[in-house]
């Protein structure tokens, strides 16, 4: 256990947002599940706009890099647009698609540009004039 008051303060709030990213992500991966299965019915439509908006939420919320996002909406997109225009014969595939775009951990928060601050004129300081020599 942390004995520095700064410390004990980090670990409730880490636990706090540990808790937080757990709920995102769990709901992220169940979307993604639905829409799984759903692949080969006709509310897979329905279920990509839910993955898609769960896997926005995450990247919002920084569970999920934003390119990362990106990439697992693409890969939903070509999952559905491969069984829709298909026969039973390739939901196998597009399952299997949806297997790879299972979230993974964590990515670290992107972290805001420092702004810089302009460099004053510095002043040059006066000379004091030599003491005389007696």
């Amino acid at each position: 256990m942390p004995i520095i008051k700064s410390a004990k303060k980090r670990v409730k709030v880490s636990s706090k947002a540990a808790i937080r990213n757990s709920k995102t992500k769990r709901s992220l991966k169940s979307a993604i599940k639905s829409f799984g299965k759903a692949l080969t019915g006709k509310d897979s439509s329905k279920e990509l706009n839910k993955a898609k908006s769960e896997i926005d939420k995450a990247a919002k919320k920084g569970v999920l890099h934003k390119n990362k996002a990106a990439r697992k909406k693409s890969q939903l997109a070509k999952a559905a647009k491969a069984s829709a225009g298909v026969t039973k014969a390739a939901a196998p595939k597009a399952k299997a698609a949806v297997k790879k775009a299972a979230p993974a951990k964590k990515a670290a928060p992107a972290k805001k540009p420092v702004a810089k601050k302009a460099a004053a004129p510095k002043k040059v300081a006066a000379k004091k004039p030599a003491a005389k020599k007696k």
